[in-house]
């Protein structure tokens, strides 16, 4: 039957629609967009609603996709992680390769009565894996971690080993057993490595310095890893495997948070990699469950390959002296069965070699289908428990070393931003202030864009008064918020100070707006959204509003200097009211760094319920400051959704400040599963001396 939609505009209009929505609606039900998009795969396809012809645009597209997981994961691989966990790497690669391949052959042989030769690939399919579930692990900032090298480098040796093998068996089955062929074989995988190595980062060198224009540079490099995965291809391996080697040979050239870097990612994970997924969706045909014997085949493989890689994980968490949230890192980013599997499959079940039949193709996409969804929620949990286990001063005081960039909209916002810019800026950078105007490129007689100069001239005045250096910048945009995330990382800023959105009457509107909204989506650095009637100057309180397990994302000690800056400048008490045992770092931070600002830590119930209680003590004098977070992160709340509502209907009188902190990786995309486990008081206290320590000692 044909499909309902076969035109290629309409194909890739489909596609784009539900790679744009998934992930909106998906972050509402709380699932995971890896899962979201290969289910919403199954939908389109031939074996669900058969929206859409599986053409040749899901095979290249596809193939692009996983090539993309696997070159990032080389390109974002830390190399001094890399020779420090290298050999655990190792190890852990043999277990995870070695048990599942012979607990696969195992059962394939005596279990299902396959032959010899298929019972061999079975087992290469259980032993290899892909690491679908690794953008989980970089918006949680733990790609230095031992447990993520570790899966990194087993992935590389699982796939190598689980090829290797492949390889071998469909060329016995072809009949090369000689000698000679076996030697070459050897001798081109060895010539392929070191030609890779050592040429592609003396070529990229060369190139990058000589041509800095953002298209060239970043075809060049996508040309770089296809060059690698072809040769890869030609020695006899995979064209993935190639993708990953090329990734890592490059890693050093291409800078970490540099445009070119970020330039990669984006399109990757925007286009390539959910084409991928959802074409793996596309594949799987869940009518198999009224076939009993593919369903005690599937239920065979399935179990044999979650249980074989989780025995592996938690061995190795185990022989490493690793903890609860290692051994699921470990198990999730090495259970997921996508392109090895897929390759194995489809080369086993290509004429001429014919090792496998339909019935082993339905159970390696139901495989998939399951080892993603266990492997998603697994890295979701493991990671999600190790960022509050592994939290360190470094990463939590945040970028101290950015310009503070505060963007004008209306003169009578200038006078109060800029102070409150001046009281929280770090004073020991020079030129920490950034003041930007923007104005729409279709503006007809350039008003707005005059405005905005007169806007940034009175700014200047203000903080010359202050004997505080202030540059501007004047940009001309179709995009308010594009311009000001720019801005953001040309000057590197790391924090904006934006006007909290506001009603034609000048009451708070009850929502963000769509320029902070945008803002917040496409930066993780610290965003200020503020609505001040009356100068910071002249306040008498500030009230702070701290959401629960605040201290474990990675701004916390930035805003809470910021805060103290505000307390130390103004003179004014600061009323933190936090919940569980936030107040407790919050005490012993400015004690220690403050002990001269004036605090009350109180400890509430609940975030919501302190919000409703808040409204009778809070004047219109007064600071009135929530720290939000956002959604998908280990602060987030279900009552921070409905916090611009309520700051309109309780807190409209007095002057407010909505403060989102840095917070890793991706801020548009929640992946948020399980709620997060706290340590106990002890573990905590002993991890805030050690803080304490290292600050004494900077």
């Amino acid at each position: 039957m044909e499909a309902l939609i076969t035109n290629p505009t309409w194909i890739f209009l489909v596609m784009l629609l539900v790679i744009l929505l998934a992930p909106i609606v998906l972050r509402r039900l709380r699932v995971p967009h890896i899962i979201g998009l290969i289910l919403a795969g199954i939908m389109l396809g031939e074996h669900g609603f058969n929206v859409l012809a599986r053409d040749a645009s899901f095979e290249l597209f596809g193939e692009v996709g996983i090539y993309y997981i696997m070159f990032l994961a080389g390109l974002e691989m830390d190399m001094g992680s890399f020779r420090r966990y290298g050999r655990g790497g190792i190890g852990f690669g043999l277990l995870t390769f070695l048990i599942p391949f012979v607990s696969g052959v195992v059962v394939a042989r005596f279990g299902l009565h396959f032959s010899g030769a298929t019972s061999l690939l079975v087992g290469c399919l259980l032993g290899s894996h892909t690491l679908v579930a690794f953008p989980i692990i970089g918006r949680y900032g733990l790609g230095k971690h031992f447990s993520v090298v570790y899966s990194i480098v087993a992935t590389v040796l699982a796939s190598f080993l689980a090829l290797l093998m492949l390889a071998i068996v469909v060329q016995m089955q072809n009949g090369e057993r000689g000698g000679v062929f076996w030697l070459q074989f050897a001798a081109g995988i060895l010539l392929y490595i070191v030609a890779v190595a050592w040429t592609f980062p003396k070529i990229g060198r060369w190139f990058l310095r000589r041509n800095e224009d953002a298209v060239t540079q970043f075809v060049f490099v996508l040309a770089l890893v296809f060059i690698s995965a072809c040769l890869a291809e030609f020695v006899g391996l995979e064209g993935l495997l190639g993708a990953f080697v090329g990734g890592l040979v490059l890693n050093r050239i291409i800078p970490h948070g540099g445009p070119l870097m970020g330039r990669l990612e984006f399109v990757g994970n925007a286009l390539f990699v959910p084409w991928f997924l959802i074409g793996v969706g596309m594949l799987i045909d869940l009518s198999v469950v009224a076939d009993r014997s593919t369903i005690w085949l599937s239920i065979d493989i399935v179990v044999t390959a979650v249980v074989s890689k989780l025995i592996a994980a938690f061995l190795m968490s185990w022989l490493s002296k690793g903890g609860k949230a290692d051994a699921f890192i470990l198990f999730g980013l090495t259970n997921a069965h996508a392109a090895g599997a897929l390759a194995i499959v489809m080369i086993a079940t290509a004429p001429g070699v014919e090792l496998m039949n339909s019935q082993m193709l339905n159970a390696t996409v139901l495989l998939i289908l399951v080892s993603c969804l266990i492997s998603s929620l697994s890295t979701e949990f493991g990671a999600r428990k190790l960022a509050m286990e592994t939290n360190e001063l470094e990463r939590n005081r945040g970028s101290y070393h950015g310009k503070c960039l505060i963007a004008y909209a209306y003169p009578q916002t200038v006078d109060a931003l800029t102070q409150l810019a001046i009281m929280i800026r770090n004073p020991m950078i020079p030129d920490s202030l950034m003041g930007l105007a923007i104005s729409l490129d279709d503006d007809p007689d350039d008003a707005v864009r005059a405005s905005g100069q007169l806007n940034l001239k009175k700014a200047k005045v203000i903080a010359a008064a202050a004997d505080v250096t202030m540059s501007t910048m004047s940009r001309v945009s179709s995009n308010v918020a594009s311009a000001i995330v720019h801005t953001m990382r040309e000057v590197d800023a790391g924090e904006v100070l934006l006007g909290l959105h506001e009603s034609a009457t000048g009451n708070l509107a009850g929502n963000l707006g769509v320029i902070a909204q945008s803002v917040l989506n496409t930066t993780h650095r610290e965003v200020l959204l503020v609505r001040l009637r009356m100068s910071p100057g002249t306040l008498n309180r500030t009230t702070i509003v701290v959401p629960q397990k605040a201290e474990f994302e990675v701004g916390f000690y930035k805003w809470l200097e910021h805060i103290c800056r505000i307390g130390e400048r103004t003179g004014m008490p600061l009323h933190f009211h936090t919940c569980g045992n936030t107040g407790f770092y919050i005490k012993s931070y400015i004690e220690e760094q403050h002990p001269n600002v004036r605090k009350e830590v109180t400890v509430e119930k609940g975030f919501g319920s302190t919000l409703i209680s808040l409204p009778n003590t809070v004047a219109a004098d007064h600071l009135f400051v929530v720290i939000s977070s956002r959604p998908g992160f280990i602060s987030h709340t279900p009552a921070l959704n409905t916090l611009p509502g309520v700051l309109a209907r309780h807190f409209n009188h007095t002057n407010v400040i909505l403060l989102y902190p840095d917070q890793f990786g991706d801020p548009g995309e929640s992946l948020s599963v399980f709620a997060p486990n706290g340590q106990s008081v002890t573990q905590r206290q002993i991890l805030f001396d050690k803080l304490l320590l290292r600050l004494k000692n900077s």
